[in-house]
């Protein structure tokens, strides 16, 4: 499944009305964790490829068919950009600048690749249907994240 996204801020709340849509039938219930954890992973993602390269984007969503446990979902925003993602390190007033940051930390896995004359960013998220299977899903962390990870000088654990 994708959508195309023009490089207006105004598409990062239709990016996230799309991949709520697109949940309904993958087994993935609206309020579980993992949903709203998506959704802001599109969030982030759609509104770094619409700010910082100003062109156009495709936003791509894998999702299982089913609710199954341990499935995974993967995400992917493709621009033309030439320019790599950078991480950056905001001082404490700093509006923005710490999406990549949140990504890295709420992902399972994630990273980019250079694709023709332009990138591929993505991220996936490993489904745990039950509690109980969650720390095994996310090596003790009862949580949909990426765990620890270093960031301006700083530990972070998104739990």
């Amino acid at each position: 499944m994708q959508l195309e996204v023009r490089p207006d801020p105004a598409e990062v709340a239709r990016a996230r009305k799309w991949a709520r849509s697109r949940l309904a039938g993958s087994g993935i219930e609206a309020d579980e964790p993992i949903a709203e954890t998506l959704i802001l992973l599109v969030s982030e993602l759609v509104t770094n490829a619409v700010v910082h390269t100003g062109r156009p984007a495709v936003l791509r969503l894998s999702l299982p068919g089913t609710a199954v446990d341990g499935a995974t979902v993967r995400l992917e925003v493709a621009d033309r950009s030439d320019r790599a993602p950078v991480p950056r390190c905001p001082d404490g007033d700093a509006t923005g600048g710490r999406g990549l940051a949140l990504v890295d930390g709420l992902a399972d896995r994630g990273g980019w690749t250079r694709e023709g004359a332009g990138q591929r960013i993505w991220c996936e998220l490993d489904r745990c249907e039950r509690p109980s299977d969650a720390a095994a899903c996310t090596g003790g962390v009862v949580a949909y994240g990426g765990g620890a990870a270093a960031y301006g000088g700083f530990a972070y654990e998104a739990v």
